[in-house]
């Protein structure tokens, strides 16, 4: 079953189950699919559904961060809510332990020695990680170990 198919089958269950996080975020990863593939005329596979969802994620992870600056109680327990339903489209998630390991062999191919190749270490690590892992993580992980 492609990923289109999985959040059109998720959308009919959370209108049956009365899941209104759950179809609410289902129903904003199907119309930034549609977007795209209509501002773009292409139609996505299922790698790039999964960019997008990731992208998404990012975004709520941005707004969470807003909303806990803000106190805002009510619309961070919305967006936790939220995150946890993108997860749930996107590739097993790596552990910290795991992207370490990714970041410093990244570290040794590209021979990176200071910050000035930050540039090369993350254009080769994302492709890698793509979907299992945040970018700002990554881009700690490598600040750690190139100090």
């Amino acid at each position: 079953m492609s990923l289109k198919q999985k959040l059109q089958e998720d959308l009919k269950s959370s209108m049956k189950n009365k899941d209104n996080t759950k179809k609410s975020v289902v129903t904003l990863i199907r119309a930034s699919i549609k977007q795209y593939e209509v501002d773009n005329r292409v139609e996505l596979d299922d790698s790039q559904i999964i960019d997008l969802i990731a992208k998404l994620l990012k975004q709520t992870r941005d707004s969470l961060d807003e909303f806990k600056k803000a106190g805002r109680e009510d619309l961070m327990t919305q967006a936790e809510a939220e995150i946890e339903v993108l997860k749930e489209y996107l590739p097993q998630q790596l552990s910290e332990e795991e992207l370490n390991e990714i970041v410093i062999a990244t570290i040794s191919e590209v021979g990176a020695t200071s910050m000035k190749d930050m540039k090369h270490i993350m254009s080769s690590i994302m492709p890698k990680v793509k979907g299992r892992a945040d970018g700002k993580l990554i881009n700690e992980l490598v600040r750690k170990n190139l100090q």
